[in-house]
């Protein structure tokens, strides 16, 4: 059998068999093959500094020989059971240790699963209808979360705007649509509904960062109005802080859901809380008006959570944090020299676990100030970084543990010609 060596065989094989010629996700255009510390290389060969990591998962880079080692250990024990198992029980220990909010937690599959469940959790609990989020917040592909999340028109707040076909008008009717980082608009939407189950909130609203006093602000009318505070860290959690986003700002909410990072590259997130809350996925505490359903064939895999389980105690390990940030802040000190260096508006955004560029002279503050002036600019910055060997999403960059002096020596070089590329077509 000939094996497909060309990056092209691929795509057209795709094109074949897949929507859109992709899993949904990310640029179709290239086939990733392999892995390797801070690197990737596609189907042709080409290397690249990885700043996508998965969309975050690796954090300690790809092939990490410790977890490599963890899951080989786990492997011919079994890889799924649809059972309890001791490595998914000290996962959720790890977790409850971490992070501020959890006295319990119940594990799914995906971030976005994880959502959906803790929006059903705050209903179960509170007996309220109504949601609150922001616009431009992602909280996965829910019918609910599917509002507002990339609205192509302006409407006036709180109206909803759904972002999916299949989404039924009696969804948009729970929904309350609030800008990020205004508690004013907050505080008469609570006023003016009795019916609020939660606010669900990233406390970094993709890579628009929090103003000061808001996510408290936040938690001060939440507990005024007896409405639950979602925090959805399936990003933040275990990137900002080994606690999270919670350890980081220092606001608790009262239900977290968490993912990507947890599962060390895997499958695998969580929702967690208080026992009290986390009582109505326990029919015999709760009884059956009160029990939440919820099962997953996958939920709790021991292969996930080992390799979960060694990720989080790597990150535990002093300095790793401290590396972390380093990385990320000589990042954002490169990019923003060279651009200011060919005199180009910019604004570095977000934290340095996590962040990008927008090419504008004004400060993001929300989903509708968080634009490029001239959004070729950002097309032009990108195309440029991945002609010369950086591999990222077009809105966000991922730093890793595992990059190394040569990643960026190799990184500031396409940096430097993205924005002389950025100053070419700006003449």
């Amino acid at each position: 059998m000939n094996r497909i060596h060309t990056q092209a065989d691929w795509i057209a094989r795709a094109r074949a068999v897949l929507p859109a010629a992709g899993f949904g996700n990310f640029d179709a255009s290239i086939v990733i093959a392999r892995g390797e510390g801070g690197r990737v290389w596609d189907e042709d060969g080409t290397e690249y500094v990885d700043y996508l990591i998965g969309s975050g998962p690796m954090l300690l880079g790809h092939g990490h020989p410790e977890v490599m080692e963890a899951v080989l250990e786990q492997l011919p024990l079994g890889m799924t059971f649809f059972a309890n198992n001791a490595r998914g029980i000290e996962l959720a220990e790890a977790i409850c240790d971490a992070v501020p909010c959890c006295e319990q937690v119940r594990f799914v599959t995906s971030g976005g699963e994880a959502d959906m469940y803790a929006i059903r959790l705050a209903r179960a609990y509170t007996g309220k209808p109504k949601l609150l989020k922001f616009e431009g917040g992602y909280h996965g592909m829910s019918a609910e979360a599917q509002m507002s999340l990339a609205p192509a028109q302006q409407v006036n707040f709180p109206t909803p705007v759904p972002d999916s076909a299949g989404i039924p008008q009696g969804v948009a009717d729970e929904m309350l649509i609030a800008p990020f980082n205004d508690l004013d608009a907050v505080s008469t939407l609570l006023a003016e509904h009795d019916d609020i189950a939660a606010i669900i909130v990233e406390p970094l609203q993709r890579i628009i960062p929090a103003q000061s006093g808001f996510l408290q602000g936040l938690r001060d009318l939440c507990d005024r109005h007896g409405v639950l505070l979602i925090f959805d860290e399936i990003v933040t959690g275990f990137r900002l802080a080994y606690g999270g986003a919670q350890e980081r700002y220092g606001v608790v909410p009262d239900i977290v859901t968490l993912g990507k990072i947890i599962g060390g590259g895997f499958p695998l997130a969580a929702l967690g809380a208080s026992a009290e809350i986390m009582a109505h996925f326990d029919k015999a505490a709760v009884g059956p008006e009160k029990w939440l359903m919820q099962l997953g064939t996958l939920s709790g895999n021991p292969v996930a959570a080992a390799a979960g389980l060694k990720t989080m105690e790597i990150l535990r390990r002093t300095g790793q944090y401290e590396q972390l940030r380093a990385s990320g802040e000589r990042l954002m000190e490169m990019q923003s020299g060279a651009l200011n260096a060919q005199g180009i508006a910019h604004r570095i955004c977000g934290d340095p676990t996590l962040f990008d560029i927008y090419f504008t002279d004004a400060d993001p503050l929300d989903y509708r100030s968080a634009r490029h002036s001239d959004p070729r600019r950002n097309e032009v910055w990108n195309c440029t970084l991945r002609a010369n060997g950086v591999f990222k999403s077009p809105g966000k960059l991922y730093p890793s543990l595992a990059l190394t002096d040569a990643d960026m020596v190799l990184t500031q070089r396409a940096v430097t010609r993205a924005a002389q590329a950025v100053a070419d077509m700006s003449g």
